[in-house]
Protein backbone atom coordinates (compact mmCIF):
# COMPACT_ATOMS: atom_id res chain seq x y z
CA UNK A 1 0.00 0.00 0.00
CA UNK A 2 2.74 2.25 0.66
CA UNK A 3 4.54 1.48 -2.53
CA UNK A 4 1.29 2.42 -4.03
CA UNK A 5 1.09 5.67 -2.69
CA UNK A 6 4.27 6.86 -3.09
CA UNK A 7 3.98 6.10 -6.80
CA UNK A 8 2.02 9.36 -7.06
CA UNK A 9 4.58 11.47 -6.09
CA UNK A 10 7.11 10.46 -8.85
CA UNK A 11 4.72 12.97 -11.37
CA UNK A 12 4.83 15.78 -9.12
CA UNK A 13 8.52 14.80 -8.21
CA UNK A 14 9.77 18.18 -9.49
CA UNK A 15 7.46 19.92 -7.17
CA UNK A 16 8.16 17.62 -4.73
CA UNK A 17 12.21 18.52 -4.47
CA UNK A 18 11.15 22.17 -4.84
CA UNK A 19 9.13 21.90 -1.73
CA UNK A 20 11.46 20.00 0.25
CA UNK A 21 14.43 22.26 -0.62
CA UNK A 22 12.17 25.26 0.85
CA UNK A 23 11.31 23.28 3.87
CA UNK A 24 14.53 23.13 4.46
CA UNK A 25 15.35 26.11 3.97
CA UNK A 26 12.81 27.54 6.18
CA UNK A 27 13.73 24.99 8.84
CA UNK A 28 17.43 26.36 8.83
CA UNK A 29 16.57 30.50 8.96
CA UNK A 30 14.32 29.51 11.82
CA UNK A 31 17.20 27.84 13.52
CA UNK A 32 19.41 30.23 12.90
CA UNK A 33 17.81 32.78 14.88
CA UNK A 34 18.27 32.12 17.91
CA UNK A 35 22.21 31.96 17.39
CA UNK A 36 22.50 35.01 16.00
CA UNK A 37 21.04 36.61 18.69
CA UNK A 38 23.00 35.00 21.13
CA UNK A 39 26.28 35.78 19.06
CA UNK A 40 25.08 39.33 18.89
CA UNK A 41 24.23 39.90 22.97
CA UNK A 42 27.47 38.01 24.02
CA UNK A 43 29.57 40.01 21.38
CA UNK A 44 28.72 43.53 19.33
CA UNK A 45 25.90 44.69 21.55
CA UNK A 46 28.95 44.01 24.52
CA UNK A 47 30.99 46.53 23.18
CA UNK A 48 30.97 50.45 22.53
CA UNK A 49 27.85 51.99 21.46
CA UNK A 50 29.11 53.47 18.31
CA UNK A 51 30.41 50.16 16.89
CA UNK A 52 26.66 49.20 17.50
CA UNK A 53 25.33 51.63 15.76
CA UNK A 54 27.64 51.13 12.70
CA UNK A 55 27.13 47.90 12.46
CA UNK A 56 22.58 48.21 12.80
CA UNK A 57 22.58 49.33 9.22
CA UNK A 58 24.20 45.59 8.18
CA UNK A 59 22.86 43.31 10.51
CA UNK A 60 18.83 45.23 9.27
CA UNK A 61 20.03 44.54 5.85
CA UNK A 62 21.20 40.93 6.30
CA UNK A 63 17.80 40.28 8.29
CA UNK A 64 15.80 41.81 5.85
CA UNK A 65 17.62 39.47 2.78
CA UNK A 66 16.84 36.18 5.08
CA UNK A 67 13.66 37.15 5.76
CA UNK A 68 12.60 38.08 2.21
CA UNK A 69 14.28 34.40 1.55
CA UNK A 70 11.96 33.02 4.22
CA UNK A 71 8.80 34.74 2.84
CA UNK A 72 9.37 32.99 -0.50
CA UNK A 73 9.47 29.80 0.58
CA UNK A 74 6.84 30.05 2.36
CA UNK A 75 4.61 31.25 -0.43
CA UNK A 76 5.88 28.59 -2.35
CA UNK A 77 5.60 25.73 0.16
CA UNK A 78 1.97 27.10 1.09
CA UNK A 79 0.58 27.36 -2.55
CA UNK A 80 2.45 24.66 -4.50
CA UNK A 81 2.81 22.33 -1.78
CA UNK A 82 -0.88 22.44 -2.01
CA UNK A 83 -0.87 22.54 -5.47
CA UNK A 84 1.02 18.91 -5.52
CA UNK A 85 -1.28 17.67 -3.44
CA UNK A 86 -4.07 18.55 -5.16
CA UNK A 87 -2.53 16.93 -8.13
CA UNK A 88 -2.16 13.87 -6.54
CA UNK A 89 -5.82 13.69 -5.07
CA UNK A 90 -6.73 14.49 -8.74
CA UNK A 91 -4.63 11.32 -9.97
CA UNK A 92 -6.05 9.00 -7.42
CA UNK A 93 -9.74 9.99 -8.27
CA UNK A 94 -9.51 9.51 -11.47
CA UNK A 95 -7.37 5.93 -10.52
CA UNK A 96 -10.30 5.06 -8.52
CA UNK A 97 -13.28 6.03 -10.61
CA UNK A 98 -10.96 4.28 -13.59
CA UNK A 99 -11.29 1.34 -11.43
CA UNK A 100 -14.71 1.10 -10.26
CA UNK A 101 -15.87 1.61 -14.39
CA UNK A 102 -13.96 -1.61 -14.70
CA UNK A 103 -15.83 -3.55 -12.08
CA UNK A 104 -18.72 -6.06 -13.47
CA UNK A 105 -22.55 -5.37 -12.40
CA UNK A 106 -21.51 -8.08 -9.14
CA UNK A 107 -19.08 -5.37 -7.67
CA UNK A 108 -22.11 -3.13 -7.19
CA UNK A 109 -24.43 -4.96 -6.34
CA UNK A 110 -21.93 -5.88 -2.96
CA UNK A 111 -21.13 -2.24 -2.38
CA UNK A 112 -23.55 0.91 -1.87
CA UNK A 113 -22.93 3.66 -3.66
CA UNK A 114 -22.81 6.22 -1.12
CA UNK A 115 -19.80 4.18 0.48
CA UNK A 116 -18.12 4.88 -2.84
CA UNK A 117 -18.80 8.40 -3.38
CA UNK A 118 -17.61 8.74 0.47
CA UNK A 119 -14.03 6.91 -0.59
CA UNK A 120 -13.60 9.07 -4.23
CA UNK A 121 -14.88 12.30 -2.08
CA UNK A 122 -13.75 12.55 1.71
CA UNK A 123 -11.22 9.55 2.08
CA UNK A 124 -9.27 11.71 -1.33
CA UNK A 125 -9.22 14.80 0.28
CA UNK A 126 -7.96 13.47 3.86
CA UNK A 127 -5.20 11.95 1.40
CA UNK A 128 -4.62 14.64 -0.13
CA UNK A 129 -4.18 16.94 3.11
CA UNK A 130 -1.41 14.13 4.33
CA UNK A 131 0.09 13.99 0.87
CA UNK A 132 0.91 17.78 0.83
CA UNK A 133 1.65 18.72 4.97
CA UNK A 134 3.16 15.36 6.11
CA UNK A 135 6.54 15.55 3.82
CA UNK A 136 6.63 19.00 5.01
CA UNK A 137 5.87 18.81 8.64
CA UNK A 138 7.97 15.75 8.85
CA UNK A 139 10.80 17.61 7.48
CA UNK A 140 10.76 21.12 8.83
CA UNK A 141 10.24 19.77 12.48
CA UNK A 142 12.69 17.27 12.19
CA UNK A 143 15.64 19.85 11.17
CA UNK A 144 13.97 22.18 13.93
CA UNK A 145 13.88 19.54 16.87
CA UNK A 146 17.35 17.89 15.99
CA UNK A 147 19.20 21.06 15.13
CA UNK A 148 17.99 22.75 18.36
CA UNK A 149 19.13 19.89 20.56
CA UNK A 150 22.90 19.84 18.84
CA UNK A 151 22.48 23.37 19.19
CA UNK A 152 21.53 22.92 22.78
CA UNK A 153 24.08 20.45 23.74
CA UNK A 154 26.90 22.74 22.52
CA UNK A 155 25.73 25.32 24.85
CA UNK A 156 24.75 22.93 28.12
CA UNK A 157 24.84 19.43 27.76
CA UNK A 158 23.43 18.37 31.48
CA UNK A 159 20.01 20.66 30.39
CA UNK A 160 19.88 18.83 27.14
CA UNK A 161 20.16 15.80 28.58
CA UNK A 162 17.15 16.81 30.90
CA UNK A 163 15.27 17.77 27.92
CA UNK A 164 16.18 15.17 26.07
CA UNK A 165 14.77 12.26 28.54
CA UNK A 166 11.80 14.80 29.56
CA UNK A 167 11.00 14.45 25.44
CA UNK A 168 11.63 10.53 24.87
CA UNK A 169 9.16 9.22 27.71
CA UNK A 170 6.45 11.90 26.71
CA UNK A 171 7.27 10.41 23.00
CA UNK A 172 6.38 7.02 24.33
CA UNK A 173 3.11 7.94 25.73
CA UNK A 174 2.18 9.75 22.48
CA UNK A 175 3.26 6.61 20.29
CA UNK A 176 1.24 4.24 22.67
CA UNK A 177 -1.80 6.73 22.49
CA UNK A 178 -1.13 6.51 18.77
CA UNK A 179 -2.61 2.79 18.22
CA UNK A 180 -5.67 3.92 19.71
CA UNK A 181 -6.44 6.96 17.85
CA UNK A 182 -5.81 4.96 14.03
CA UNK A 183 -8.87 2.35 15.55
CA UNK A 184 -11.11 5.34 15.90
CA UNK A 185 -9.82 7.24 12.98
CA UNK A 186 -10.66 4.23 10.65
CA UNK A 187 -14.20 3.25 12.32
CA UNK A 188 -14.68 7.18 11.88
CA UNK A 189 -14.04 6.65 8.11
CA UNK A 190 -16.59 3.65 8.16
CA UNK A 191 -19.07 6.10 9.95
CA UNK A 192 -19.33 9.14 7.75
CA UNK A 193 -19.82 6.16 4.58
CA UNK A 194 -22.84 4.93 6.07
CA UNK A 195 -24.08 8.65 6.42
CA UNK A 196 -23.40 9.42 2.69
CA UNK A 197 -24.84 6.04 1.75
CA UNK A 198 -28.32 6.60 4.16
CA UNK A 199 -28.52 10.39 2.64
CA UNK A 200 -27.83 8.86 -0.72
CA UNK A 201 -30.64 6.07 -0.51
CA UNK A 202 -33.07 8.58 1.08
CA UNK A 203 -32.25 11.29 -1.38
CA UNK A 204 -32.83 8.55 -4.91
CA UNK A 205 -36.09 7.14 -3.75
CA UNK A 206 -37.59 10.66 -2.16
CA UNK A 207 -40.70 9.75 -4.54
CA UNK A 208 -41.24 6.93 -3.11
CA UNK A 209 -40.87 8.43 0.75
CA UNK A 210 -43.27 11.11 -0.42
CA UNK A 211 -45.58 8.51 -1.76
CA UNK A 212 -46.09 6.39 1.71
CA UNK A 213 -46.11 9.72 3.79
CA UNK A 214 -42.72 8.06 5.14
CA UNK A 215 -40.57 11.37 5.68
CA UNK A 216 -40.49 10.52 9.56
CA UNK A 217 -38.79 7.01 8.96
CA UNK A 218 -36.57 8.13 6.99
CA UNK A 219 -35.79 11.37 9.31
CA UNK A 220 -35.34 8.20 11.86
CA UNK A 221 -32.78 6.16 9.85
CA UNK A 222 -30.88 9.40 8.96
CA UNK A 223 -30.62 10.27 12.80
CA UNK A 224 -29.73 6.58 13.43
CA UNK A 225 -26.58 6.90 11.24
CA UNK A 226 -25.72 10.53 12.02
CA UNK A 227 -25.69 9.83 15.72
CA UNK A 228 -23.39 6.81 14.81
CA UNK A 229 -21.19 8.89 13.37
CA UNK A 230 -21.75 11.66 15.98
CA UNK A 231 -20.69 8.93 18.67
CA UNK A 232 -17.47 8.10 16.40
CA UNK A 233 -16.59 11.53 16.54
CA UNK A 234 -16.85 12.54 19.99
CA UNK A 235 -14.60 9.24 20.76
CA UNK A 236 -12.38 10.58 18.06
CA UNK A 237 -11.73 13.75 19.85
CA UNK A 238 -11.68 12.12 23.35
CA UNK A 239 -8.45 10.27 22.34
CA UNK A 240 -7.34 13.48 20.80
CA UNK A 241 -7.87 15.62 23.56
CA UNK A 242 -5.82 12.98 25.44
CA UNK A 243 -3.25 13.25 23.10
CA UNK A 244 -2.62 17.62 22.61
CA UNK A 245 -2.95 17.33 26.62
CA UNK A 246 -0.28 14.64 26.70
CA UNK A 247 2.07 17.39 24.41
CA UNK A 248 1.32 20.32 26.75
CA UNK A 249 2.47 18.65 29.46
CA UNK A 250 5.24 17.99 27.86
CA UNK A 251 6.05 21.44 27.01
CA UNK A 252 5.01 22.71 30.46
CA UNK A 253 7.24 19.76 32.18
CA UNK A 254 10.17 21.25 29.26
CA UNK A 255 9.76 25.12 30.82
CA UNK A 256 9.52 24.07 34.41
CA UNK A 257 13.14 21.98 33.97
CA UNK A 258 14.93 24.98 32.26
CA UNK A 259 13.84 27.12 34.86
CA UNK A 260 14.59 24.96 37.36
CA UNK A 261 17.93 23.04 36.62
CA UNK A 262 18.90 26.25 34.42
CA UNK A 263 18.46 28.38 37.56
CA UNK A 264 20.93 25.90 39.86
CA UNK A 265 23.92 25.60 37.09
CA UNK A 266 23.65 29.38 36.54
CA UNK A 267 23.70 29.43 40.38
CA UNK A 268 26.56 27.03 40.19
CA UNK A 269 28.76 29.13 37.64
CA UNK A 270 28.23 26.31 34.92
CA UNK A 271 25.89 28.72 32.77
CA UNK A 272 25.31 31.87 31.94
CA UNK A 273 22.06 34.05 31.84
CA UNK A 274 22.94 34.69 28.17
CA UNK A 275 23.41 30.84 27.73
CA UNK A 276 19.47 30.26 29.73
CA UNK A 277 17.87 33.08 27.88
CA UNK A 278 19.20 31.29 24.41
CA UNK A 279 17.74 28.21 25.95
CA UNK A 280 14.24 29.69 26.24
CA UNK A 281 14.63 30.65 22.88
CA UNK A 282 15.08 27.47 21.45
CA UNK A 283 12.93 26.02 23.85
CA UNK A 284 10.08 27.57 22.36
CA UNK A 285 11.48 26.67 18.77
CA UNK A 286 11.50 23.20 19.89
CA UNK A 287 8.44 23.06 21.33
CA UNK A 288 6.53 24.45 18.52
CA UNK A 289 7.44 21.74 16.27
CA UNK A 290 6.95 18.71 18.37
CA UNK A 291 3.39 20.44 19.00
CA UNK A 292 3.28 20.52 14.98
CA UNK A 293 3.89 16.81 14.81
CA UNK A 294 1.49 15.94 17.22
CA UNK A 295 -1.17 17.86 15.74
CA UNK A 296 -0.25 16.34 12.50
CA UNK A 297 -1.33 13.10 13.24
CA UNK A 298 -4.87 13.86 13.00
CA UNK A 299 -3.93 13.90 9.23
CA UNK A 300 -1.84 11.75 9.19
CA UNK A 301 -4.36 9.00 10.80
CA UNK A 302 -7.27 10.51 8.12
CA UNK A 303 -4.80 10.02 5.14
CA UNK A 304 -3.84 6.18 6.37
CA UNK A 305 -7.43 5.69 6.78
CA UNK A 306 -8.58 6.74 3.38
CA UNK A 307 -6.12 5.34 1.45
CA UNK A 308 -6.32 2.18 2.91
CA UNK A 309 -10.21 2.60 1.95
CA UNK A 310 -8.81 3.24 -1.27
CA UNK A 311 -6.01 1.06 -1.95
CA UNK A 312 -8.63 -1.92 -0.67
CA UNK A 313 -10.84 -1.15 -4.18
CA UNK A 314 -7.25 -0.39 -6.10
CA UNK A 315 -6.22 -4.14 -4.89
CA UNK A 316 -9.72 -5.49 -6.06
CA UNK A 317 -9.30 -7.94 -9.20
CA UNK A 318 -12.33 -7.13 -10.73
CA UNK A 319 -14.82 -9.86 -11.55
CA UNK A 320 -14.65 -9.53 -15.09
CA UNK A 321 -11.38 -9.11 -17.23
CA UNK A 322 -10.76 -9.39 -20.59
CA UNK A 323 -8.51 -12.45 -21.45
CA UNK A 324 -4.57 -12.23 -22.19
CA UNK A 325 -5.54 -12.84 -25.94
CA UNK A 326 -8.78 -11.45 -25.87
CA UNK A 327 -8.87 -10.29 -29.68
CA UNK A 328 -12.00 -7.77 -30.78
CA UNK A 329 -15.64 -9.75 -32.05
CA UNK A 330 -16.49 -10.17 -35.49
CA UNK A 331 -20.24 -10.23 -35.66
CA UNK A 332 -20.60 -11.94 -39.50
CA UNK A 333 -24.02 -12.93 -39.00
CA UNK A 334 -25.02 -12.54 -35.16
CA UNK A 335 -25.91 -16.02 -34.42
CA UNK A 336 -26.13 -16.30 -30.42
CA UNK A 337 -25.65 -19.88 -29.22
CA UNK A 338 -26.27 -20.50 -24.95
CA UNK A 339 -24.59 -24.06 -24.64
CA UNK A 340 -25.22 -25.68 -21.14
CA UNK A 341 -25.32 -22.47 -19.25
CA UNK A 342 -25.53 -22.15 -15.47
CA UNK A 343 -25.04 -19.13 -13.23
CA UNK A 344 -26.02 -18.26 -9.48
CA UNK A 345 -25.64 -14.55 -8.15
CA UNK A 346 -24.05 -16.26 -5.13
CA UNK A 347 -26.70 -15.34 -2.48
CA UNK A 348 -30.14 -15.93 -1.79
CA UNK A 349 -32.18 -19.07 -1.83
CA UNK A 350 -30.07 -22.19 -0.93
CA UNK A 351 -30.24 -25.96 -1.78
CA UNK A 352 -30.18 -28.59 0.42
CA UNK A 353 -26.09 -29.14 0.25
CA UNK A 354 -26.22 -25.14 1.16
CA UNK A 355 -24.59 -23.98 -2.20
CA UNK A 356 -26.78 -21.06 -4.22
CA UNK A 357 -29.57 -22.47 -5.86
CA UNK A 358 -28.90 -20.69 -9.69
CA UNK A 359 -30.35 -18.23 -11.29
CA UNK A 360 -29.49 -20.31 -14.81
CA UNK A 361 -29.52 -24.09 -14.63
CA UNK A 362 -27.84 -25.78 -17.74
CA UNK A 363 -29.92 -23.49 -20.40
CA UNK A 364 -29.48 -24.62 -23.83
CA UNK A 365 -30.55 -21.95 -26.04
CA UNK A 366 -30.00 -21.07 -29.56
CA UNK A 367 -30.71 -17.58 -31.23
CA UNK A 368 -30.27 -18.25 -35.28
CA UNK A 369 -28.43 -15.30 -37.08
CA UNK A 370 -31.12 -12.36 -38.41
CA UNK A 371 -34.08 -13.55 -36.02
CA UNK A 372 -36.07 -12.42 -33.02
CA UNK A 373 -36.26 -14.52 -30.02
CA UNK A 374 -39.04 -13.63 -27.52
CA UNK A 375 -38.39 -14.97 -23.68
CA UNK A 376 -41.42 -15.02 -21.85
CA UNK A 377 -42.21 -16.56 -18.08
CA UNK A 378 -42.78 -15.77 -14.49
CA UNK A 379 -40.69 -13.01 -12.74
CA UNK A 380 -37.43 -14.50 -11.59
CA UNK A 381 -37.31 -16.99 -14.09
CA UNK A 382 -33.98 -16.35 -15.26
CA UNK A 383 -35.37 -13.69 -18.07
CA UNK A 384 -33.28 -10.92 -17.51
CA UNK A 385 -30.12 -12.60 -16.27
CA UNK A 386 -30.12 -14.88 -19.59
CA UNK A 387 -29.55 -11.46 -21.50
CA UNK A 388 -27.14 -10.32 -18.66
CA UNK A 389 -24.56 -13.01 -19.35
CA UNK A 390 -24.58 -12.28 -23.35
CA UNK A 391 -22.61 -8.71 -22.89
CA UNK A 392 -20.65 -10.26 -19.94
CA UNK A 393 -21.86 -7.73 -17.09
CA UNK A 394 -21.51 -11.40 -15.36
CA UNK A 395 -19.80 -14.35 -16.25
CA UNK A 396 -21.38 -17.48 -16.55
CA UNK A 397 -20.15 -19.99 -13.89
CA UNK A 398 -20.72 -23.44 -16.42
CA UNK A 399 -21.06 -23.52 -20.29
CA UNK A 400 -20.30 -21.11 -22.86
CA UNK A 401 -22.07 -18.17 -24.63
CA UNK A 402 -20.83 -17.81 -28.13
CA UNK A 403 -21.99 -15.53 -31.02
CA UNK A 404 -20.47 -16.64 -34.03
CA UNK A 405 -18.82 -19.35 -32.71
CA UNK A 406 -16.72 -16.96 -30.50
CA UNK A 407 -17.16 -17.10 -26.70
CA UNK A 408 -17.96 -13.82 -25.68
CA UNK A 409 -15.13 -14.37 -22.64
CA UNK A 410 -12.46 -14.78 -25.90
CA UNK A 411 -13.87 -11.47 -27.23
CA UNK A 412 -12.56 -8.04 -25.96
CA UNK A 413 -15.46 -6.25 -23.65
CA UNK A 414 -15.50 -2.81 -25.52
CA UNK A 415 -16.20 -4.80 -29.43
CA UNK A 416 -18.86 -7.11 -27.30
CA UNK A 417 -20.67 -4.41 -25.65
CA UNK A 418 -20.50 -1.92 -28.94
CA UNK A 419 -22.05 -4.80 -31.03
CA UNK A 420 -25.06 -5.38 -28.23
CA UNK A 421 -27.88 -2.79 -28.24
CA UNK A 422 -29.53 -3.03 -24.67
CA UNK A 423 -33.02 -1.10 -23.88
CA UNK A 424 -34.18 -2.34 -19.96
CA UNK A 425 -37.08 -1.75 -18.35
CA UNK A 426 -35.29 0.91 -15.96
CA UNK A 427 -34.19 3.44 -17.95
CA UNK A 428 -31.26 5.44 -17.11
CA UNK A 429 -31.30 9.12 -18.11
CA UNK A 430 -28.27 11.30 -17.52
CA UNK A 431 -28.53 15.02 -15.86
CA UNK A 432 -27.66 16.57 -19.63
CA UNK A 433 -29.72 17.69 -22.00
CA UNK A 434 -32.38 15.30 -24.22
CA UNK A 435 -29.90 15.28 -27.33
CA UNK A 436 -26.88 14.80 -24.94
CA UNK A 437 -28.90 11.25 -23.71
CA UNK A 438 -29.84 10.58 -27.48
CA UNK A 439 -26.42 10.85 -28.59
CA UNK A 440 -24.86 8.52 -25.64
CA UNK A 441 -25.67 5.80 -28.29
CA UNK A 442 -22.81 7.02 -30.81
CA UNK A 443 -20.67 10.16 -28.95
CA UNK A 444 -19.96 12.60 -31.79
CA UNK A 445 -23.28 11.89 -33.70
CA UNK A 446 -24.46 15.11 -36.07
CA UNK A 447 -27.51 17.08 -34.81
CA UNK A 448 -29.15 15.55 -37.79
CA UNK A 449 -28.45 11.47 -36.90
CA UNK A 450 -29.52 12.37 -33.52
CA UNK A 451 -32.83 13.79 -34.99
CA UNK A 452 -33.22 10.79 -37.13
CA UNK A 453 -32.75 8.71 -33.82
CA UNK A 454 -35.72 10.44 -32.41
CA UNK A 455 -37.64 10.59 -35.44
CA UNK A 456 -37.72 6.58 -35.53
CA UNK A 457 -38.21 6.06 -32.03
CA UNK A 458 -41.46 8.70 -32.14
CA UNK A 459 -39.99 10.93 -29.92
CA UNK A 460 -39.30 13.90 -31.93
CA UNK A 461 -42.39 15.32 -31.94
CA UNK A 462 -42.69 15.82 -28.53
CA UNK A 463 -39.06 16.96 -28.19
CA UNK A 464 -39.56 19.58 -30.99
CA UNK A 465 -43.02 21.03 -29.35
CA UNK A 466 -40.85 21.93 -26.08
CA UNK A 467 -39.17 25.62 -25.85
CA UNK A 468 -35.23 24.13 -25.81
CA UNK A 469 -36.20 21.26 -28.02
CA UNK A 470 -33.35 19.07 -27.97
CA UNK A 471 -31.47 21.10 -25.65
CA UNK A 472 -33.63 20.43 -23.05
CA UNK A 473 -32.66 19.52 -19.49
CA UNK A 474 -33.86 16.18 -18.60
CA UNK A 475 -33.01 16.68 -14.90
CA UNK A 476 -31.19 13.78 -12.68
CA UNK A 477 -32.71 10.12 -13.52
CA UNK A 478 -34.81 12.18 -16.42
CA UNK A 479 -37.21 13.17 -13.62
CA UNK A 480 -38.18 16.02 -15.84
CA UNK A 481 -40.25 13.38 -18.43
CA UNK A 482 -42.45 11.10 -18.19
CA UNK A 483 -41.38 7.56 -17.88
CA UNK A 484 -43.10 6.51 -21.81
CA UNK A 485 -40.84 9.73 -22.75
CA UNK A 486 -37.64 8.34 -21.09
CA UNK A 487 -38.24 5.01 -22.55
CA UNK A 488 -38.74 6.41 -26.01
CA UNK A 489 -35.33 8.49 -25.40
CA UNK A 490 -33.44 5.18 -24.34
CA UNK A 491 -34.72 3.73 -28.00
CA UNK A 492 -33.56 6.70 -29.80
CA UNK A 493 -30.49 6.03 -28.04
CA UNK A 494 -30.49 2.25 -29.48
CA UNK A 495 -31.00 3.27 -33.04
CA UNK A 496 -28.46 5.91 -33.28
CA UNK A 497 -26.09 3.19 -31.69
CA UNK A 498 -27.05 0.91 -34.46
CA UNK A 499 -25.77 -2.28 -32.94
CA UNK A 500 -25.92 -5.74 -34.52
CA UNK A 501 -27.70 -7.39 -31.93
CA UNK A 502 -30.52 -6.03 -29.60
CA UNK A 503 -32.20 -6.95 -26.01
CA UNK A 504 -35.40 -5.45 -25.52
CA UNK A 505 -35.75 -6.13 -21.90
CA UNK A 506 -39.56 -4.77 -21.65
CA UNK A 507 -38.44 -2.01 -23.81
CA UNK A 508 -42.00 -0.88 -24.55
CA UNK A 509 -43.99 -1.38 -21.25
CA UNK A 510 -43.87 2.31 -20.62
CA UNK A 511 -45.31 3.29 -23.53
CA UNK A 512 -49.30 4.11 -24.20
CA UNK A 513 -50.82 1.99 -27.03
CA UNK A 514 -50.60 3.98 -30.04
CA UNK A 515 -47.01 4.96 -29.51
CA UNK A 516 -46.67 1.70 -28.42
CA UNK A 517 -48.23 0.88 -31.93
CA UNK A 518 -45.26 3.54 -33.46
CA UNK A 519 -42.41 2.17 -31.55
CA UNK A 520 -43.21 -1.67 -32.24
CA UNK A 521 -42.95 -1.00 -35.92
CA UNK A 522 -39.52 1.14 -35.52
CA UNK A 523 -38.20 -1.78 -33.92
CA UNK A 524 -39.39 -3.86 -35.94
CA UNK A 525 -37.35 -2.22 -38.76
CA UNK A 526 -34.38 -2.23 -36.50
CA UNK A 527 -34.56 -5.80 -35.36
CA UNK A 528 -34.25 -6.83 -39.69
CA UNK A 529 -31.65 -8.74 -40.69
CA UNK A 530 -30.17 -7.90 -36.93
CA UNK A 531 -30.69 -10.82 -34.06
CA UNK A 532 -33.30 -9.99 -31.27
CA UNK A 533 -33.85 -11.07 -28.00
CA UNK A 534 -37.02 -9.57 -26.86
CA UNK A 535 -38.43 -9.88 -23.10
CA UNK A 536 -42.20 -9.06 -22.80
CA UNK A 537 -44.84 -10.09 -20.16
CA UNK A 538 -46.98 -8.39 -22.33
CA UNK A 539 -47.35 -10.92 -24.50
CA UNK A 540 -48.58 -8.78 -27.25
CA UNK A 541 -45.53 -7.56 -28.05
CA UNK A 542 -43.91 -10.41 -29.00
CA UNK A 543 -47.11 -12.26 -31.34
CA UNK A 544 -44.82 -11.48 -34.34
CA UNK A 545 -41.38 -12.55 -33.02
CA UNK A 546 -39.93 -15.31 -34.83
CA UNK A 547 -39.98 -17.45 -32.14
CA UNK A 548 -40.79 -17.53 -28.35
CA UNK A 549 -39.06 -19.89 -25.43
CA UNK A 550 -40.72 -19.56 -21.78
CA UNK A 551 -37.95 -19.66 -19.27
CA UNK A 552 -38.68 -21.10 -15.79
CA UNK A 553 -36.03 -21.74 -12.75
CA UNK A 554 -33.27 -20.66 -15.41
CA UNK A 555 -34.46 -23.10 -17.93
CA UNK A 556 -36.50 -23.33 -21.42
CA UNK A 557 -39.43 -25.57 -21.36
CA UNK A 558 -40.86 -24.94 -24.38
CA UNK A 559 -40.02 -23.20 -27.64
CA UNK A 560 -42.11 -22.44 -30.94
CA UNK A 561 -43.88 -19.93 -32.52
CA UNK A 562 -47.08 -17.82 -31.09
CA UNK A 563 -49.51 -20.37 -32.97
CA UNK A 564 -47.39 -23.44 -31.84
CA UNK A 565 -47.00 -23.04 -28.51
CA UNK A 566 -50.64 -21.87 -28.13
CA UNK A 567 -51.18 -25.32 -29.62
CA UNK A 568 -49.16 -26.86 -27.40
CA UNK A 569 -51.32 -25.77 -24.17
CA UNK A 570 -48.14 -25.43 -21.77
CA UNK A 571 -47.07 -22.47 -19.77
CA UNK A 572 -47.54 -19.58 -22.50
CA UNK A 573 -50.49 -21.10 -24.01
CA UNK A 574 -51.88 -20.35 -20.18
CA UNK A 575 -50.34 -17.05 -19.47
CA UNK A 576 -52.00 -16.15 -22.89
CA UNK A 577 -55.39 -16.96 -21.62
CA UNK A 578 -54.90 -14.89 -18.32
CA UNK A 579 -53.84 -11.80 -20.60
CA UNK A 580 -56.43 -11.99 -23.05
CA UNK A 581 -59.15 -14.07 -21.86
CA UNK A 582 -59.29 -13.51 -18.61
CA UNK A 583 -59.22 -16.72 -17.04
CA UNK A 584 -56.55 -18.64 -15.26
CA UNK A 585 -55.88 -21.65 -16.55
CA UNK A 586 -55.24 -25.04 -14.21
CA UNK A 587 -51.41 -25.35 -13.51
CA UNK A 588 -51.14 -28.40 -15.27
CA UNK A 589 -52.41 -27.09 -18.66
Amino acid sequence: MFKRFLSYYKPQMHLFIADTVCALILAGIDLSFPIILRTLTGGLFAGPAADILNALPLIAGGLIALYLVRTGCRYFVSAQGHIMGARMESSMREDLFDQYERMSFAYFDRHNSGDMMSRVVNDLFDICEGAHHLPEWIIICTIEIVGAFVILFTISPVLAGAMAVITAAFVAVMVRQNVRMRTVYSDNRVKIAGVNAQLQDSLAGMRVVKSFANERAEQEKFRRSNDRYLASKEAMYQVMGRYQATSALMTGSLYMVIIVLGGHLIAAGDMTAVDLATFALYISLFATPIETLVNSTETFQKAIAGFKRMDEVLATVPDIVDAPDARPLDVRAGEIAYRDVCFSYGEGERTDDGLARPTIDHLNLTVPAGRTLALVGPSGGGKSTTCSLLPRFYDVDAGSITIDGQDVRSVTQDSLRRAIGLVQQDVYLFDGTIGENIAYGRPGAAAAEIEDAARRANIHQFIASLPEGYDTVVGERGSRLSGGQKQRVAIARVFLKNPAILILDEATSALDNESEEAVQQALAELSRDRTTIVIAHRLSTIKNADEIATVEAGRVVERGTHEELLAHGGTYARYYRMQFEGTRAPASA
